[in-house]
């Protein structure tokens, strides 16, 4: 698998499904009557994802350049976010920055440092020497090991698993698709089997209101993604299916210890772009791994 060679087969699979997708949710949210709650949080959510699909798919279509590119945006957004609520100094924060371009890049410009089947081993040196090297150069023997720790962990959660846009191929686009596909059918299966019995129990004390039921709306819809554009494997919806579930508690987990509800506010109906991505960041990681 080269995982550079975009043959745009699974875009053009991608944008009827979503254009459907788009238009009946649209619908039933402009049906939706004023007097519910969520019906303003539901429309903010509708136009960003009206915005984000066509970004996505269209940036995927022109290629490795386009994956790229995507994968550079989406990193440098995400860990501004991350920093912010790690707390970590500007020196770990230009790392990240860097990193977020640099290793899309090698995935598109040196494909052998990191193809899908293993990240080179000079390249797992190279993260670790450069997260640490901050709190190295600075002598912080108070929060050194703390600042270093955090810096790996966004290496290893942010920049790295967003090299999968650019080395997964036409694999990305249906990874993608099938992770969104994924988060209403969770909130789907909440709302309708969630209520009472053993489907309402919560997955984790992180996020009560992720339940059960939402497990079992996940993996029905993105049973159907993955078959829609014909990427169905048991192996890769494993993937997929457990970086819905277990991405979300995983930024939860971050959020909680920085005392914050959302990464962000800037991005309508979601809060940052890490509440958005992130469990397409464990998703796209695990089916690195299962495409091997």
């Amino acid at each position: 698998m080269s995982g550079v060679v975009f043959a745009g087969e699974a875009v053009g699979r991608a944008v009827p499904l979503v254009a459907g997708a788009l238009g009946a949710s649209g619908i039933a949210v402009a049906a939706l009557p004023s007097r519910l709650a969520m019906r303003a949080e539901l429309r903010k959510r509708w136009r960003t994802w009206a915005i984000a699909a066509p970004v996505f798919l269209g940036t995927l279509f022109l290629g490795a350049g386009g994956a790229f590119a995507l994968a550079a945006a989406l990193g440098a957004t995400a860990v501004s976010e991350y920093v912010r609520m790690a707390g970590l100094p500007r020196a770990e924060y230009a790392v990240l920055l860097v990193a977020a371009v640099v290793l899309p890049a090698l995935a598109w410009l040196v494909p052998a440092t990191v193809d899908g089947r293993a990240v080179d081993l000079r390249v797992v040196a190279l993260l670790l020497l450069v997260a640490a090297l901050p709190a190295l150069l600075a002598g912080d023997d108070e929060r050194g090991f703390t600042r270093c720790a955090r810096t790996v962990f966004a290496l290893l959660w942010i920049p790295l698993p967003l090299t999968g846009l650019v080395v997964l191929g036409d694999t990305a686009v249906a990874v993608g698709l099938a992770v969104a596909l994924g988060d209403v059918g969770a909130w789907c299966g909440g709302m309708a089997l969630g209520r009472r019995g053993v489907l309402a129990r919560p997955l984790s004390p992180l996020s009560p209101n992720k339940t059960w039921a939402g497990v079992l709306g996940a993996a029905g819809a993105t049973a159907v993604a993955l078959g829609a554009v014909g990427a169905f494997t048991p192996v890769l919806w494993a993937a997929v299916l457990i970086g819905c579930v277990l991405g979300d508690l995983l930024e939860s987990m971050v959020k909680r210890e920085a005392g914050v509800k959302d990464a962000g506010s800037w991005l309508p109906g979601f809060g940052g772009l890490l509440d958005r991505i992130d469990s397409l960041l464990l998703a796209l990681l695990l089916a690195m791994v299962v495409t091997a």
